[in-house]
Order: C-alpha cells, then sequence, then structure tokens
C-alpha cells in the first residue's frame, strides 16, 4: 500500500462524503480494473468490481501517475 498516496482532495472530501469507502478498494481496482481509459488533465480513471459492495462497480480517478489516487465512488452507469 505505500507505492500508492492520496490527495488532499480524497482525505478530505471523498472519504468525508462516501465514508464507506475503503482505501484497500481503490487500489484493488487500480491492480485489477476491469477497464482504464485517460482522461483531461492527465488523470486516469479506472473500474474495478468490488465483491464487499455486492459486486457493484467502483471508478477510481487517479493523477497522471496512475499511483496518486484522487476520487473513487460507485458507478452505476458503467458499461464495459
Amino acid at each position: 500500500m505505500d507505492k500508492y498516496k492520496f490527495t488532499e482532495y480524497f482525505k478530505n472530501e471523498v472519504i468525508r462524503k462516501r465514508p464507506y469507502l475503503k482505501k484497500e478498494w481503490c487500489i484493488q481496482v487500480i491492480e485489477n480494473p476491469i477497464k482504464v481509459e485517460s482522461q483531461e488533465h492527465n488523470r486516469f480513471r479506472f473500474w474495478g468490481s468490488i465483491s464487499e459492495l455486492e459486486g457493484r462497480i467502483l471508478r477510481v480517478i487517479t493523477l497522471e501517475d496512475k499511483q496518486t489516487i484522487h476520487n473513487a465512488f460507485p458507478d452505476r452507469r458503467f458499461k464495459p
């Protein structure tokens, strides 16, 4: 887990809004994604299934290094 970092936004806002999220789940998605896309502002989107969330899809946004986690949320609109 030392390989990954979290932005201040993630630590202060994302966890506050979604206290049920676990950092381990975000890392799991990055290491075992169903899908990966680049997005604007040199960020990347990763999607992965989380069994602890009843198999729901978690979207994780990282900075360009793909190791600094910026945002995460369940993605009900995900289409593989």
